[in-house]
């Protein structure tokens, strides 16, 4: 014969009606409403009271805080409220052993779980971190730092208990698997960053990315050359090795102390470094009044700097104001956040992309 809590046992929770989630709480809460409207009629029908001071005599003897009786009782209205307590001792001994059952099915660890999915849902504009090792961390951290939502993939269950002492959303499950990806909101998100310890995992989870959402930012690590090599060619928007990385910082240190640590010192202010990718459509370029830095005046109207232009694969640094932007450049600024939802606005149209850059 199927008990009540059967259903639990099949699948999980999240895909079950919500009749099902609250038939294990039917009995109790039945038993508690008989409690109460049984008491409240023996009272009715002994002391002659009013519905409302019989309701009330019956949940304070219920909840056991004798605040004291309405009216004295009689002897038959003190059978009334024995009862009563025995019919609440009832209910909470029933209500105690659902619960142990509950628990023994799994039913409150699938609860959390479906509250977990019900928040995957509804993030947007998220940045997916896949793996939680000591890059990953130190990603999702920088990330916390900027208030960017972030969600850890991870597998590992102890990696995973890490991260949620540090505050962050973890989806415990493959990343190299499409439904993962897809269930950490691939398809709005603001970027995937594959940090997994292996180059074929890396590898996986680029290439199922890229098939479902060609459009997706995509940041992988590499440890190798010939990793990076095939994971450009998978379609990964940008390739970094941890070890290269870590070579060029220390040589930047070595060699220009005071340019890294301005870095630093960009990372921890109200400004920040963006790339703003110009239109190629010239139907959308045109709507610009000028063409000119000089004539646009993007600096003194916004406040932001222009640092750099990027057209193709040329890169024109600190330009001049007879600089004409042209569709398809890459203009990399700095400024606040006001400063830079200024720019925004001032290149309207002509604004393809926005793509934050790490400081």
């Amino acid at each position: 014969m199927k008990s009540w809590w059967y259903p639990f046992k099949r699948g999980p929770l999240a895909s079950l009606p919500l009749r099902v989630l609250a038939k294990p709480w039917l009995g109790p809460i039945l038993a508690l409403a008989v409690v109460i409207l049984v008491g409240a009629l023996g009272y009715r029908l002994t002391e002659g009271w009013d519905w409302g001071d019989c309701l009330w005599m019956v949940l304070i003897t219920i909840s056991t805080i004798g605040y004291g009786e309405v009216e004295p009782l009689s002897q038959a209205g003190r059978l009334v409220t024995v009862l009563i307590i025995a019919g609440g001792v009832v209910v909470v001994q029933l209500t105690i052993q659902r619960a142990l059952r509950l628990t023994e099915s799994g039913y409150f660890r699938q609860l959390r779980e479906l509250r977990f999915r019900r928040v995957l849902r509804r993030m947007r504009d998220h940045v997916i971190v896949c793996g939680y090792g000591r890059i990953g961390k130190e990603i999702a951290s920088k990330l916390q730092l900027e208030q960017v939502p972030v969600l850890v993939v991870e597998i590992d269950p102890a990696n995973k208990q890490t991260a949620e002492e540090q505050g962050l959303n973890v989806l415990q499950a493959d990343a190299t698997l499409d439904e993962t990806l897809l269930e950490a909101g691939l398809d709005h998100c603001r970027s995937l960053v594959a940090a997994l310890p292996s180059n074929a995992a890396n590898l996986y989870v680029v290439l199922s990315a890229k098939s479902m959402q060609p459009h997706c930012r995509l940041i992988s690590r590499a440890d190798s050359e010939e990793a990076a090599v095939k994971l450009k060619l998978a379609g990964a928007s940008v390739v970094v090795s941890p070890y290269v990385a870590a070579g060029r910082t220390m040589a930047a240190t070595a060699l220009r102390p005071l340019a890294v640590d301005f870095m630093d010192l960009l990372a921890g202010s109200d400004y920040e470094i963006e790339e703003f990718q110009l239109s190629q459509d010239p139907l959308k370029f045109n709507k610009l009044s000028h063409r000119s830095l000089a004539k646009l005046q993007l600096g003194r109207r916004s406040g932001a700097m222009v640092l750099a232009i990027r057209d193709g694969s040329s890169l024109m640094a600190n330009p001049s104001s007879e600089v004409e932007l042209a569709p398809g450049q890459l203009l990399v600024v700095l400024g606040s956040k006001a400063q830079l939802i200024r720019l925004r606005e001032l290149l309207g149209e002509a604004l393809d992309t926005i793509e934050r850059m790490a400081s």
